[in-house]
């Protein structure tokens, strides 16, 4: 059976509305500044948001590091339009591919760094696994992953806030990351020095920092 693609906010009627339903509710310029700092970009580093969405990371990234070299990646061609506008908007230079995270489009050892913010719960665990072999893959060696998303809730508060996570993305995909399973399957792709930075408590759950080494 083919893997069903699922739009950013579940429904693809959602896509319009997604910028402001993630900045209102999941406190979105404080989770991404801190992960981009995460990241310690250095001039000329190739950098990949994974499943880039509207384009939001890449362009802070960008526009914080001009000298990077950066890419952004989503299944999606319709968020990809409202990214390329983004960035055209904020006169930023971003190369923007479609494509699955599963299968990606690029060479071995392409990138220093690999970026992915509220993406991985989208993804069945056998897909979560592909993706992250694969961006093993493409990263170099010594390249390092950065994730921002859904995790082990924080306390019984943000257990209850995360139950509208697991309605609209469905249980299926959304219950390892609200276990705290997603380090064990980045240790699992063979990454190393796998950590959990920091947290963020939102309306919606507990959104985790993660950082791993290639």
């Amino acid at each position: 059976m083919p893997d069903k693609y699922i739009p950013a906010l579940s429904y693809d009627w959602l896509t319009a509305v997604y910028d402001p339903v993630v900045r209102l509710t999941t406190r979105e310029i404080a989770f991404k500044k801190a992960l981009v700092e995460q990241v310690r970009i250095v001039p000329f580093n190739r950098v990949l948001d994974l499943a880039c969405g509207t384009g939001t990371l890449a362009v802070l990234i960008k526009k914080k590091h001009p000298q990077t070299r950066m890419s952004g990646i989503d299944g999606d061609a319709k968020i990809l339009a409202i990214a390329r506008r983004k960035a055209a908007k904020e006169a930023v230079k971003i190369e923007f591919d479609e494509g699955m995270s599963f299968a990606l489009p690029y060479a071995d050892e392409s990138f220093d760094r690999v970026v992915s913010s509220l993406f991985f719960h989208h993804l069945t665990r056998e897909n979560k696994l592909k993706t992250l072999r694969e961006v093993f893959r493409v990263l170099k060696r010594g390249g390092e992953l950065h994730i921002a998303d859904w995790g082990l809730p924080a306390n019984f508060l943000m257990r209850i806030a995360s139950c509208a996570i697991e309605l609209l993305d469905g249980a299926e995909t959304t219950s390892d990351n609200f276990k705290g399973l997603l380090p064990s399957f980045v240790a699992e792709a063979r990454f190393r020095e796998t950590e959990e930075v920091r947290h963020f408590d939102s309306l919606f759950g507990t959104i985790r920092l993660l950082k791993a080494k290639k």
